[in-house]
């Protein structure tokens, strides 16, 4: 398995996968009609962003944190037959304890 290894303030998280949902009446609804979860956990962390000054601000959060980000939040990428998420750590809006 490849490894990913984001820079700076950037985070990499997969997201947290969603059970097969069904109507009332038990029709299956299609992957193409429901809305991407919000939720997943940091697979690997940048060292920090950085300042105009040059200075590097630590990340708050860390591998392994479970997190909720925005929506439309950062870029999909596919690696081994994974899907990820690259973001900035300025799109996660809460890490769930």
């Amino acid at each position: 398995m490849a490894k990913l290894r984001p820079l700076y303030d950037k985070i990499v998280v997969k997201r947290q996968e969603e059970q097969e949902q069904r109507t009332a009446s038990g029709i299956i609804i299609p992957d193409t009609a429901k809305e991407k979860p919000q939720i997943g956990e940091v697979i690997a962390v940048g060292e920090g962003k950085l300042l105009n000054n040059g200075q590097i601000v630590s990340p708050k959060v860390k591998v392994g944190d479970k997190v909720i980000f925005n929506k439309y939040a950062g870029t999909e990428v596919e690696l081994d037959g994974e899907k990820y998420l690259i973001m900035s750590e300025d799109e996660v809006l809460a890490i769930i304890e």
